[in-house]
């Protein structure tokens, strides 16, 4: 059974907190028809929109720039579509949303629209961070994964061959705009994807979120609209919080956020972009991680137990069969966590708790590794 939540099930407001780069998160459900409205209300001197967005959900796009146009205020919406998927990511679709945006008169005041998952918001964003040496970003999210992560905090970027998310800027938008509605025709594997994430917020920052999790993970699996909409603002809240105290990763506070992440990039690299899905990737790192902490002794078995039941309850994978420390470990090894060459991990030591911890001898990473292969 859900718990009930206070304030309207159908709407909330997370306010992400950075001086002058402050922004609002609105968390809607059934409400996109009214997205050019807030859009307009939020950026008062929008003139120009530049919408991008995942070719997949590209009616919902058109429905945003018609809805701006229609407006009396007479702004112009140019629309570009970016094919789906990982491999979009990438130097040469970069440089060519900058070459288009410049054709069709992109200037200071045009503010980038991204719409669609967490690849079309790290490639839109980081346009919106380069042209004209920045222009306002709006995102958009289609999907759970990219609304509780990649849409909220301001990093943006796109993957090298060999390294993901190495090429990028730290780029605020200016709204986050999240209806629950959008992701009625999205796949049940990216759906539950998006859940690996939203358990982490619970590992690293709220244990009661996670207990919540623990009691409400068969309504979040049938998309229960109300579970939903609780789990999406709890996940923005933390990590609204988290973004606040280090904005720009400068004290280690906001490397939290990367809790699995350090095993999830080098498993995504060695399988191939694409292969397994990001949270996917993600669920299984946070496992490893977890061995890792039990192995160290810096947690016990009860909170690996809690956590693989949630990430199984959950639907997600727990383990990968290609798991290999040689082919991991020195993809880790580029790791933006890595300091004086040392690797360094992102640990729980209880629910609701984590450490960033280095100097970890490499027999005990493999062994992380391999338990989860």
């Amino acid at each position: 059974m859900v718990t009930p939540t206070q304030g309207d099930p159908d709407r909330a407001l997370v306010r992400l907190s950075l001086d002058e780069r402050s922004y609002d998160i609105h968390i809607t459900t059934g409400e996109v028809s009214r997205f050019a409205e807030c859009l307009i209300g939020s950026i008062p001197d929008l003139s120009h929109a530049i919408v991008v967005a995942d070719q997949a959900v590209s009616d919902l796009a058109d429905q945003i720039a018609a809805g701006l146009e229609s407006q009396e205020s007479g702004i112009r919406a140019s629309r570009r579509d970016v094919p789906s998927g990982e491999p979009s990511k990438s130097i040469e679709q970069f440089e060519s949303l900058l070459q288009w945006i410049l054709s069709v008169g992109g200037d200071r005041r045009s503010v980038v629209v991204a719409v669609g998952g967490g690849v079309i918001g790290d490639l839109a964003g980081f346009v919106a961070a380069s042209f004209a040496r920045g222009i306002r970003l709006v995102q958009v999210p289609t999907t759970l994964l990219s609304m509780v992560d990649s849409s909220v905090g301001g990093k943006t970027g796109v993957n090298l061959p060999a390294a993901k998310n190495m090429v990028g800027a730290f780029w605020q938008p200016s709204l986050v705009l999240i209806d629950t509605e959008v992701m009625s025709t999205l796949p049940q594997r990216s759906y539950l994807s998006g859940l690996a994430e939203v358990i982490k917020y619970g590992v690293i920052d709220d244990s009661p979120f996670f207990a919540w999790l623990e009691s409400n993970a068969t309504a979040l699996v049938d998309r229960n609209g109300i579970a939903l909409q609780h789990a999406i603002e709890r996940s923005c809240r933390s990590k609204a919080r988290v973004v606040a105290e280090d904005e720009r990763e400068t004290t280690g506070r906001r490397a939290i956020l990367n809790y699995g992440h350090t095993f999830a990039h080098a498993i995504e690299a060695n399988a191939g972009y694409g292969k397994l899905l990001h949270g996917e990737a993600v669920a299984i790192g946070m496992q490893m991680a977890a061995q890792l902490a039990v192995r160290l002794q810096m947690a016990d078995s009860t909170l690996l137990q809690r956590q693989t039941e949630l990430i199984e309850a959950c639907q997600l994978p727990t383990r990968y069969d290609g798991a290999d420390p040689d082919k991991m470990i020195p993809v880790m090894m580029r790791d933006k966590k890595v300091a004086y060459g040392k690797l360094r991990f992102v640990l729980p030591t209880e629910i609701g708790v984590v450490e960033l911890v280095g100097g970890i001898d490499e027999a005990d990473v493999r062994a992380a590794i391999e338990s989860a292969s």
